[in-house]
């Protein structure tokens, strides 16, 4: 079955959702925001953040957190540097106010102050615990307004969105966790969550269970299902999603069959509208897409290639429409996993999970537009035990 270009409307996609509310929170899932950190950037500094995983040595395994300085071309390591973690990390997340940096993995989410320099601190719960809140997360977001922490829990059998506040400290505070089961009949595989820039919208990507598209209101939380995509077939997976600058349009990074980048525009009430030509090709050779990424300038999208080790990359036109970019895809570290752009909107980074490197960073070609040219690369972890990058955060 393959899927048509035709709107999906807000009323299948609701009638594909079985509402399970569950109260597994503290407190009421609407409730009022309180000592919430505001809007307004606080730290200009220019970091990168990169999480790691070393299990080459299965007895005592090592998982890392690394932090560099982004200068014209370079990729300084911050001092203080790799953090040791107690736990695998899968996920990193910076707020707007590049103030707090939260990593999550093996049930527990940590979070840290970010200082001017770059340097981190713990943050500590009023009962001197440093794990802010208790979750499975395989990624999380934060929205535009720095007040709430938006995280796709690892339940298979639900598709589940932990919701919490952000505190002025960073303290989370957690909201009753709303499930939903899908009734298509297909697999649950919880992969990526990401918030429209405006705020309004949240969508969630599950492999060959579907992609959800949720209203969402900042002023209280409120998580709404708007609408539901269904993959063309059993043997399709959604990866990764995100959304343009504008909040109106959405892109789905697919692999297996119609695998490449899926477009939609959005409507009025959260209605779907396939773009002519979805799916985009990824490339040549391009495989296994793990991830999706905008540049600054909002006119490029690239998607890492996690099987291929490969980055494609597209120029974004009228309706969401995607053109290839001369030279796509671009040649990366071995098993690409995570993207990101720094806060001068002149690079691009990327991590590999086995390495070589584990994180290269690109600039923009002179003179072909969008293409991404290799520049520099860092090593993450402890120097004298390799590491496999899994997840890295940038300032915004």
């Amino acid at each position: 079955m393959t899927m048509t270009a035709a709107t999906i409307r807000r009323t299948i996609a609701l009638a594909l959702f079985l509402p399970l509310v569950l109260a597994t929170g503290c407190k009421n899932f609407f409730s009022p925001v309180t000592g919430t950190t505001g809007t307004s950037p606080t730290n200009t500094g220019d970091y990168a953040y990169v999480a790691s995983v070393n299990t080459a040595s299965s007895s005592d395994p090592i998982y890392t957190l690394s932090g560099f300085s982004i200068g014209t071309g370079t990729l300084t390591a911050l001092s203080g540097f790799p953090v040791v973690l107690p736990f695998p990390p899968t996920m990193v997340a910076i707020n707007e106010a590049n103030t707090l940096l939260y990593v999550a993995g093996a049930q527990v989410i940590y979070g840290y102050t970010i200082a001017s320099t770059g340097a981190l601190t713990k943050i500590v719960s009023a009962t001197n615990n440093p794990a802010l809140a208790n979750a499975n997360i395989v990624s999380m977001t934060i929205s535009p307004d720095g007040n709430w922490l938006l995280a796709l829990d690892a339940t298979d059998t639900l598709v589940t969105v932990d919701e919490f506040q952000i505190q002025s400290t960073g303290i989370l505070v957690p909201e009753s966790s709303t499930q939903y089961a899908l009734t298509n009949g297909a697999t649950i595989v919880p992969n990526g969550i990401a918030i429209a820039p405006t705020g309004n919208y949240v969508a969630v990507a599950l492999g060959t269970g579907a992609d959800v598209l949720f209203g969402f209101d900042t002023s209280n939380g409120a998580l709404t299902p708007d609408t539901v995509v269904n993959p063309p077939s059993a043997s399709s997976a959604d990866q990764a999603v995100t959304f343009d600058s504008t909040g109106q349009t959405l892109y789905i990074a697919r692999s297996g069959t119609d695998g490449g980048v899926v477009a939609y525009t959005i409507g009025s009430g959260g209605v779907l509208t396939l773009a002519s030509g979805s799916p985009f090709p990824l490339g040549t050779n391009a495989t296994g897409p793990s991830s999706i990424l905008i540049d600054a300038t909002s006119k490029y999208l690239y998607v890492g290639n996690k099987t291929s080790s490969t980055i494609s990359g597209f120029s974004i036109g009228s309706g969401g429409v995607l053109t290839a970019l001369s030279g796509s895809p671009y040649a990366s570290g071995t098993s690409v996993g995570a993207l990101g752009r720094d806060n001068s909107g002149k690079y691009v980074l990327a991590t590999a999970i086995n390495g070589s490197p584990d994180v290269q960073m690109y600039g923009f070609d002179s003179t072909t537009a969008g293409k991404l040219d290799p520049i520099t690369s860092a090593v993450t972890g402890d120097p004298t035990e390799p590491a496999g990058a899994v997840a890295i955060a940038l300032m915004h």
